[in-house]
């Protein structure tokens, strides 16, 4: 089960068990839009609506949860999860405040890079372990020492939004002050970018421009192509720094590691939405102004390419199921959360028979904040599922704010004078550890090859947006006859809401077809190619297609070498790509489709092949990847292509991740033990050869000098003379 973007309907819908395809054979030529539908209109996190409709089974849930765990580890760069240091910090001198201390938090994450923070926790020595609650803030000037000016504090308290003057002023202070006084161990940390977590400018991570980023090909920055080839990005950094802080939260003598929690608001919210996703261990979390079918998070800190494609941030609050949720919601994007969204998380926790594990408070008289009015819905609520009586300490009372001074970790500095340097190295150690990653599951063994395909073959399912969906169900209504002759063709591809032009070639008596993919579409199918009609001459059915915005799908300005992107100030691939698939995408879950009936086209068919000239490299290498026993064999002409080489992320060529999951090489392996001829020079494709290795059949990677003897070992592993 999965929802899936009907570009034509505009509209999400939810599929069960998979996608029909069909194939249809026309009279005449096929009526097609000028251009195809996909280009027009991108789902845009600002003004789409992203609903969540929950499945009806605890079994379902339970299928559908793994799915979208997955998603959001891949798009973090989690996938698989990086090991993560012991935990320890460095904690400064306690400031003493009435009930309860502060004191300054460093620790390290990624080598090099430290999270900072502040502990807020009971007075005097614990007699019993007391719950751990982490707090991530969300974009609150100053981040953790934000502070309102006295005319924004003189409008919160004339709302009621805050109660009182000199704590009011500090609200991200204010719910651990008063969290600590109700017995918890509360860790407030800095997003990059902000309070202490200076290695990084605020403007690299959440202001971004073209002229700010670092675009150098040894030496490059957060949303550049090299990072998101690599998915090397601050949400899945920043989401990193949670699983670090909540390590060594846990790990604190006084802390109850069967108790933990996590509240934040905003992008604070979201930080607490993505650590709830990936790892099991808070028992409550109380997300604030974020869960919403609405807008899902508009600064890059927030956003992933693939994060959100078929899934929402309702979706991701979920997954806190069966655990007590609780959320609060104000006069933002959230403002409709109480009868939409809220409603189909109640009926997912009565389906799961903990009707009362989630709560929403509407506060919708309150602009977006996470005030005093946010935190008394949170209080009781904390204070019921983590066990802690508090009495009347639910009731926010007034307190004595710490100074920044008083809790640094080290000075303030402005953000121009802010080394960029550290965020090149950053990128060059998340890359070496993801290279070390790979080389752990390179296959040598049966074993070894099927922990790949988990692994990598799960991480191309995610970043190919559900391609293989395309095959599901597919069928072919109405037959060809046995022809020489073309029979236009138009195969809908019901995952992407698309009818694709095609033609199809067969000669009497073909038992084998092949499928051949070129820039140029089902023109790759005509006798006037000279490998099209070198297959017809030896009694081989050739099905030529238009996939995505090529043909008569292409755009009235020519051939397609851009990707449109969502209008946004903010030049970022995730604010398109994390809510479209790329050109990639497109194109591999098109031809999966086209693959999956061709064997189907007639009867008699027993074979089929895929050639791909070095014009559709890119997405034929991925489409193979998980085709399994859709094709039986392959040639591709490479032509030395590789996803790094790849300089902008709206190229048509780019896929995120295909660097960090090994390149051509990386989908090559998972094409193993089919027969596939690659035309690629001289070039290095040890970690296909590897599973090849594994898979026992090392031979049946060959290579050729030019695609027609590439074409020729083909139909030879074919069986066709």
């Amino acid at each position: 089960m999965a929802f899936v973007w009907n570009c034509r309907q505009r509209a999400w819908r939810l599929v069960l068990g998979g996608v029909v395809v069909a194939l249809i054979a026309t009279g005449g030529a096929a009526a097609i839009a000028d251009a195809d539908p996909r280009l027009e209109g991108l789902i845009n996190l600002r003004t789409d609506r992203f609903p969540f409709d929950p499945p009806v089974t605890p079994e379902a849930w339970a299928d559908r949860a793994k799915e979208v765990r997955r998603q959001v580890q891949v798009a973090g760069g989690l996938w698989p999860m990086p090991q993560r240091p012991a935990p320890h910090a460095v904690i400064g001198r306690p400031v003493k405040r009435d009930g309860y201390t502060i004191e300054s938090v460093s620790l390290e994450s990624y080598p090099g890079l430290v999270v900072t923070g502040s502990l807020y926790r009971p007075a005097g020595d614990a007699t019993e372990l007391r719950p751990g609650v982490l707090c991530p803030h969300g974009h609150w000037g100053g981040g953790r020492f934000h502070a309102w000016g006295d005319d924004e504090l003189a409008r919160q308290l004339a709302s009621g939004a805050e109660r009182f003057e000199r704590g009011g002023r500090h609200p991200l202070q204010a719910r651990c002050v008063q969290l600590a006084r109700m017995g918890c161990v509360v860790f407030l940390y800095d997003m990059l970018g902000y309070g202490d977590s200076r290695q990084f400018s605020l403007e690299a991570i959440h202001g971004p421009r073209e002229s700010t980023i670092l675009k150098e090909a040894n030496a490059w920055g957060f949303y550049s192509a090299q990072a998101e080839l690599r998915i090397q990005g601050p949400l899945g950094v920043q989401t990193y720094n949670s699983l670090c802080a909540l390590d060594w939260l846990e790990s604190l003598p006084y802390v109850d590691p069967e108790r933990l929690a996590v509240t934040g608001g905003s992008s604070g919210a979201t930080q607490t939405l993505m650590l709830c996703a990936v790892d099991d261990r808070p028992a409550v979390a109380f997300p604030v102004v974020m869960v919403s079918t609405a807008m899902q998070g508009g600064c890059g800190c927030e956003n992933a390419c693939c994060l959100r494609i078929g899934t929402s941030n309702v979706e991701f609050a979920a997954l806190m199921a069966p655990k007590p949720l609780g959320m609060a919601s104000a006069d933002d994007w959230t403002r409709h959360t109480a009868e939409d969204g809220y409603p189909e998380l109640q009926r997912l926790y009565t389906m799961l028979g903990v009707p009362d594990h989630v709560t929403h408070a509407s506060l919708i008289q309150f602009p977006h904040n996470y005030n005093y009015a946010s935190r008394a819905a949170m209080y009781p609520w904390l204070d019921r599922w983590l066990g802690l009586d508090a009495g009347d300490r639910v009731v926010e009372t007034d307190y004595k704010p710490v100074t920044p001074d008083e809790v640094r970790t080290t000075p303030s500095i402005a953000d121009a004078d802010v080394d960029r340097g550290h965020e090149i190295e950053l990128m060059r150690v998340m890359a070496a550890q993801s290279e070390a990653l790979l080389e752990g599951l390179t296959p040598h063994d049966a074993t070894s090859l099927a922990e790949y395909r988990d692994v990598v073959g799960g991480a191309f399912e995610v970043l190919l947006c559900g391609a293989e969906q395309a095959m599901a169900d597919a069928e072919v209504v109405g037959e060809l006859a046995d022809s020489d002759g073309a029979t236009p063709l138009r195969i809908a591809n019901r995952h992407a809401g698309v009818e694709l032009p095609a033609i199809a070639r067969l000669p009497v008596g073909a038992t084998t077809v092949v499928v051949i993919t070129s820039a140029a579409g089902k023109a790759a199918a005509d006798p006037s190619s000279e490998l099209a009609a070198s297959l017809l001459a030896r009694g081989v059915g050739v099905l030529g297609v238009d996939l995505f915005a090529q043909g008569d799908l292409a755009p009235d300005d020519g051939p397609l070498t851009q990707m449109p992107a969502n209008p946004d100030p903010k030049p970022i691939a995730s604010l398109t790509y994390g809510y479209n698939p790329t050109a990639v995408a497109h194109r591999a879950g098109d031809l999966l489709a086209t693959l999956a009936v061709a064997k189907r086209l007639r009867p008699g068919i027993e074979r089929v092949g895929l050639v791909a000239d070095a014009s559709s490299a890119p997405y034929a290498i991925a489409a193979l990847a998980l085709a399994g026993d859709a094709v039986d064999a392959a040639a591709v002409d490479i032509g030395g292509f590789r996803f790094t080489d790849v300089a902008e992320w709206r190229d048509s060529r780019f896929l995120p991740g295909a660097v960090k999951y090994g390149d051509v090489p990386g989908l090559l392996a998972l094409g193993a033990p089919r027969p596939t001829v690659l035309v690629d020079g001289d070039a290095d494709h040890a970690l296909a050869a590897e599973a090849y290795e594994a898979s026992g059949t090392p031979d049946h990677l060959g290579a050729a000098a030019t695609l027609p003897a590439a074409v020729g070992k083909l139909l030879k592993s074919l069986g066709t003379p």
